[in-house]
């Protein structure tokens, strides 16, 4: 629906042959329902306006082309009506100032046709003969609803014609930027994410099926380890290869944003909703479900392996360590144009995490040049701060040579300090909040607000 007329009439999947018969193909690439609201956009601002499509809907009479396309031919002064009675009111965006190449042709019914003294037509509507088959039709039921004036007053008009505030118009008469509440945006936003995890759940079980897979396969390879130096090695193992699924496997957020640009562009272009509301909308939805993922894991690991310390802990590490992984490849994915540039760049920049996060060179033996990677490494939070739950203490892991927690967390350079861990905690939720600031800025200040 445009303008209370009907523009099509069918299923998601025909569109792209609704619009091939009209004559405008879908460009690769691009969602045939988008291109499908491009068009409807680019006729309502023209001089033929939404009517033309509409007759395509119901006839099969195909729409002329517009004069040129990127050359708007919208006028900033509402039109008014013609002759006393009002009856030939043109009811679209016709710019007083700019002409067709159409205007002269009859290939379509005049939008506002000659009069003679008599009241009579002079130039009755005659159609061409180029009306395409196999448009589907509604029923002749339906009733086609004709926009009037008041179609086409501002929020501002409207109230001063009505005395009532418009959409967006306070009591005092000032004009709000948004029509909605800071508090509507974040919810309408929030439901629409949930309705898009439901129509597509592999989004949230692909992530969910690997975590329970490795989850499985880590319980079965490490099983129960010994008290010993062997037993202190498949530990390690454990907690770096499970920091490193966890990380890795965010990678499939990276389409999350690419595939939503253009709505997100075109929505906010029209002041539909604020940008930060847009980034908590987001956080709060994914909430749940990573905090799901971390359980399936860490319920499936911890008492098979045989794992020390708090388990609230260890499910709180493997949660902050998903939420901050996320938003770094939600962030990434808005500064990257494509799917390839983007995948690149957060394989890269989570191989580097990886390398100086403290595995394989403690945090004391870096290259004083390269100790700030060890800094920004997210990787490294969630790597000490396991080892400190898992070794923290004087309980013996090995006999021969004999070694307790305090010892095994000494030789790696890591804090001995009981209430340090908590601090890891702390400093990886900040890197997520950092990055979920940045994504904001990303949107707010880089989107432009104009689709190619």
């Amino acid at each position: 629906m445009a303008r209370g007329q009907l523009m099509y009439s069918g299923g998601p999947k025909e569109v792209t042959a609704h619009l091939g018969r009209m004559g405008r193909k879908v460009p690769k690439g691009e969602n045939s329902i988008e291109h499908l609201l491009d068009v409807i956009q680019e006729y309502d601002q023209s001089e033929f306006g939404v009517n033309a499509l509409a007759e395509f809907c119901l006839t099969g009479l195909k729409p002329r082309k517009l004069a040129a396309e990127g050359i708007s031919t919208v006028s900033s002064i509402p039109p008014t009506p013609v002759g006393p009675g009002g009856e030939d009111f043109d009811h679209s965006l016709r710019s007083q100032h700019s002409k067709s190449p159409w205007s002269g042709a009859q290939f379509t019914p005049s939008r506002r046709p000659r009069k003679d003294q008599s009241g009579k037509s002079q130039n009755p509507p005659r159609y061409g003969p180029e009306i395409v088959m196999g448009t589907p039709t509604p029923l002749s039921s339906i009733s086609v609803y004709t926009v009037n004036e008041a179609d086409y007053l501002s929020p501002a008009q409207r109230a001063s014609a009505t005395g009532a505030p418009g959409v967006g118009i306070n009591a005092l008469g000032h004009r709000g930027k948004f029509a909605n509440s800071y508090a509507a945006e974040v919810w309408v936003l929030m439901r629409r994410n949930f309705t898009n995890i439901w129509r597509t759940p592999e989004l949230f079980l692909s992530r969910l099926m690997v975590l329970t897979v490795m989850g499985f396969l880590m319980a079965t390879m490490f099983i129960k380890p010994k008290d010993n130096t062997q037993g202190i090695t498949n530990r390690l193992s454990f907690f770096i290869f499970t920091v490193c699924v966890f990380f890795f496997s965010s990678n499939d957020a990276v389409p999350a944003f690419i595939q939503e640009r253009f709505i997100f562009i075109r929505e906010t272009s029209h002041n539909a909703y604020r940008a930060s509301a847009y980034v908590v909308a987001g956080v709060i939805t994914y909430l749940p479900f990573l905090l799901l993922q971390s359980a399936a894991y860490a319920l499936i690991t911890w008492w098979a392996i045989g794992l020390h310390g708090q388990f609230v802990y260890f499910l709180v590490m493997l949660y902050a360590s998903l939420l901050s992984t996320n938003s770094f490849v939600v962030f990434i994915s808005s500064i990257v144009p494509n799917f390839i540039l983007g995948y690149a760049a957060v394989i890269a920049f989570t191989a580097l995490f990886f390398l100086f996060c403290g595995y394989f060179v403690d945090s004391h033996s870096i290259p004083q040049g390269w100790k700030w990677m060890n800094t920004v490494s997210t990787m490294k939070y969630p790597y000490e701060g396991l080892l400190m739950n898992e070794f923290g203490g004087t309980r013996n892991f090995s006999s021969n040579p004999p070694l307790d927690g305090n010892a095994i967390l000494e030789n790696l350079t890591i804090s001995v300090v009981k209430d340090r861990k908590w601090r890891m905690v702390l400093y990886l939720l900040g890197w997520a909040v950092f990055y979920r600031v940045l994504f904001y800025l990303v949107l707010r200040f880089a989107s432009k607000n104009k689709r190619k």
